[in-house]
């Protein structure tokens, strides 16, 4: 238990390298699905195309879905735009930067995809099949004397090598290498594309909008580490609240059961050597419960805050001038605090 609550830790204070390598091998795994894709066009005037878009675009969007749900700040997110303003107002540019920052991980795995389909030219050639230039690359002199919709049923079959007869019209494995050369080169169009667009979304666009960047990082960061904070504090109230109640429940017990006198007699002296212990505990945890010791109070504060957070405005007692306090006393002694890390 130990070491998977080590791993644990390390994989929420690096969640960027984390996220960075689920992303990787979900690219990976979506070039891998690829490979092992049984392409099998229908060679039909009227299906091949809808069947080529369906393999380019359905299985980006499915990987592009699982890359938002498997980011754990897609709850974050939606929490964020559809909370109530309250006391604290929605700043759209923190959204988008969100958004965006989950969008350009998410986005990896599907361009991975459209790429390697490209590149491969099956889907391509099985799309665009029916708008090869016979007359440029065939036997033009026949074409003209075919029916269009004749034409349209033996090019379509270019695809499929096992039941193909038109070679006197046009050979296939011109139509084929004449098309796979097309989707290649818009393969690696769309990889330049790509690359040039991260290149200038992730360096380029800092340097203009830098003040704003700044800004849309920095709340960002605090949204994230404020809900982990938040996390934590409710979670080590409840510990203290179950510890609280099963206590008092034991105690309970004990006090119906009314233990004989003579047990009671053999249980006082270990009983009295730990009372004192048992009682700091008790006040540590009541400590911890911090005055919300019942659940409807902790549903009205669970509501207050969901509806109302606290603007992000901090009451000092005493203000800063210079390089000292206003006071002119002593400085208050620091206090120790975790640190958070966040990379949204």
């Amino acid at each position: 238990m130990d070491k998977f609550r080590m791993i644990f830790q390390f994989l929420q204070s690096n969640q960027e390298s984390f996220m960075n390598g689920i992303c990787g091998i979900m690219a990976l795994a979506s070039a891998q699905m690829y490979s092992a894709f049984d392409f099998n066009c229908p060679c039909l005037p009227g299906y091949n195309a809808a069947y080529s878009a369906g393999i380019l675009l359905a299985p980006p969007l499915v990987l592009f879905l699982l890359g938002l749900v498997m980011n754990n700040n897609v709850s974050m997110l939606a929490e964020e735009w559809k909370r109530p303003p309250g006391r604290r107002a929605k700043d759209p540019a923190v959204l988008r930067y969100m958004f965006c920052s989950m969008a350009q991980r998410a986005l990896i795995a599907p361009v991975v995809w459209v790429a390697v389909t490209l590149l491969d030219g099956k889907c391509f050639l099985c799309a665009f099949c029916t708008a090869v230039p016979v007359t440029v690359l065939g036997n033009g002199s026949l074409a003209p004397g075919l029916p269009p919709p004749e034409l349209a049923r033996l090019l379509a079959r270019v695809p499929c090598p096992e039941i193909y007869d038109g070679d006197w019209l046009l050979a296939r494995e011109v139509a084929v290498r004449y098309l796979r050369c097309i989707s290649q080169a818009l393969g690696w169009s769309f990889v330049l594309l790509t690359t040039l667009l991260a290149f200038i979304v992730r360096s380029v666009r800092p340097c203009f909008t830098q003040a704003a960047f700044l800004k849309s990082k920095y709340w960002s960061h605090y949204i994230d580490i404020e809900r982990k904070l938040f996390d934590e504090t409710c979670t080590e109230h409840a510990k203290a609240f179950a510890k609280v109640c099963i206590q008092q429940f034991f105690e309970a017990m004990n006090h119906d059961l009314e233990l004989g006198h003579a047990h009671g007699a053999l249980a006082t002296s270990p009983a009295s050597s730990a009372a004192p212990a048992t009682a700091n505990s008790a006040e540590e945890e009541k400590e911890k419960l911090r005055g919300i010791t019942d659940q409807g109070t902790m549903n009205k504060l669970l509501t207050s805050w969901h509806k109302c957070k606290p603007p992000l405005r901090l009451g000092q007692e005493e203000l800063l001038m210079g390089n000292g306090w206003a006071a002119g006393g002593p400085r208050p002694p620091r206090k120790e605090v975790a640190t958070y890390f966040s990379k949204v």
